[in-house]
């Protein structure tokens, strides 16, 4: 989400579509990748959208507000807990994108609670099951 100056990731791809221009010290591997990455983004003003196959567009957002979103998708009004992955595609339905949507969405199910305390019950019985009528 954040590299170590503190910028969001999606700041070098900001930059190269606003100014059309590489890093100074960019090796040709890291221009390609930008230049790539940079095909699926959309630059409007000061918000980046990434472009989805079927034409949508998806708000690129930063560690901070990723991290109200996860709050706020998984709580709910209804406090529905859901699975990883139905988070994951629930903030994507929600028009918004940011590259480690999935890792983040997996952390934030383990650390909740609830999740943990009444999720992954086993109803299967510890013994066999004999049939004693024919069907």
């Amino acid at each position: 989400m954040n590299k170590p100056d503190g910028k969001p990731l999606y700041s070098d791809i900001k930059g190269f579509l606003a100014t059309i221009e590489y890093l100074e010290n960019a090796t040709n591997g890291q221009k390609r990748a930008l230049k790539r990455l940079a095909n699926h983004v959309f630059l409007n003003g000061e918000v980046l959208y990434r472009r989805t196959p079927n034409l949508g567009l998806l708000r690129c957002v930063d560690l901070a507000e990723a991290t109200r979103l996860l709050e706020e998708i998984y709580a709910g009004t209804c406090r529905l807990h859901m699975n990883e992955f139905t988070l994951a595609k629930k903030i994507l339905r929600a028009g918004y994108f940011w590259m480690t949507r999935e890792i983040h969405s997996i952390r934030y199910v383990q650390k909740c609670y609830q999740c943990q305390i009444h999720g992954d019950f086993i109803w299967v019985t510890p013994n066999e099951l004999n049939i004693i009528g024919s069907p």
